[in-house]
């Protein structure tokens, strides 16, 4: 029974969470992380990509209610039947992105990303990349400004700014997308199956620094990138009925 739910709530900092957050405890009361049966995350999509990070070892479901500026991830705000609507949920299982970097220095950083590992410039002059996929070069150089990898979650973020394809939620595949291609003239990427292992490696990496970003956790002067789907670690995402991924990508094709 939703009565019977132990309900966890987490709040960005922004005033109208937090107020927010105030008004819920006291309706409902809130428990520990470990032992809530859902996870109620109240702010925007980037503090529901923070809170999936943060409790992706609890294997507990989040629902999130937008109290920010962008909620693609998110349900609507309201308090009042906040039990049926958690009775009534659907439920979206994603997997993210696993980045593997070496840097200059010859250190290792590994990270997950839910929406997307990206390689941006971060000096003057554009970036020249090599990719490889499977093992198989596939492109000897790539001189842009950067270059992407995203899950079908995260395809309507930065990749679709990029002018990336917007990728249905079943459809296991990735996408590689570049940004402001300079050779091969205005090249937009490639859709991958979702097993691919992509590796960029940074050309002139000292005359052209390169950074890696997954999720808004950056890596400076990389000297390789590999990324993969991680099938190990599955994000369980709840959204009112009528109103999940798969329709919100679906809907995003036609505004």
């Amino acid at each position: 029974m939703a009565q019977d739910r132990k309900i966890a709530f987490v709040a960005s900092e922004v005033p109208q969470a937090q107020e927010a957050l105030k008004r819920l405890e006291a309706r409902h009361g809130n428990v520990p992380l470990e032992e809530a049966d859902v996870i109620v995350a109240l702010g925007g999509d980037g503090f529901m990509l923070q809170t999936l990070h943060s409790t992706m070892h609890l294997d507990t479901p989040v629902y999130g209610m937008n109290c920010g500026t962008i909620g693609f991830l998110m349900n609507e705000f309201h308090e009042d039947d906040l039990l049926e609507r958690l009775e009534e949920a659907e439920e979206e299982k994603i997997n993210p992105l696993s980045m593997v970097a070496e840097c200059a220095d010859g250190s290792i950083h590994r990270a997950l990303a839910i929406n997307e590992v990206s390689l941006l410039r971060a000096g003057p002059q554009a970036a020249k990349l090599r990719i490889t996929v499977d093992g198989k070069l596939r492109m000897a150089e790539l001189v842009c400004d950067g270059a992407l990898v995203c899950t079908p979650a995260g395809s309507t973020a930065y990749n679709l700014s990029a002018h990336g394809p917007i990728l249905p939620i079943g459809s296991d595949v990735l996408a590689l997308t570049a940004m402001a291609a300079f050779r091969p003239r205005r090249w937009r990427g490639a859709l991958l199956p979702k097993t691919a292992v992509v590796r960029f490696d940074v050309l002139e990496f000292r005359k052209r620094p390169v950074m890696a970003d997954a999720d808004s956790r950056s890596v400076r002067d990389v000297v390789w990138v590999e990324i993969r789907s991680e099938p190990k670690v599955t994000h369980r995402i709840l959204f009112d009925p009528g109103h999940g991924l798969e329709e919100r990508l679906t809907a995003e094709q036609f505004v």
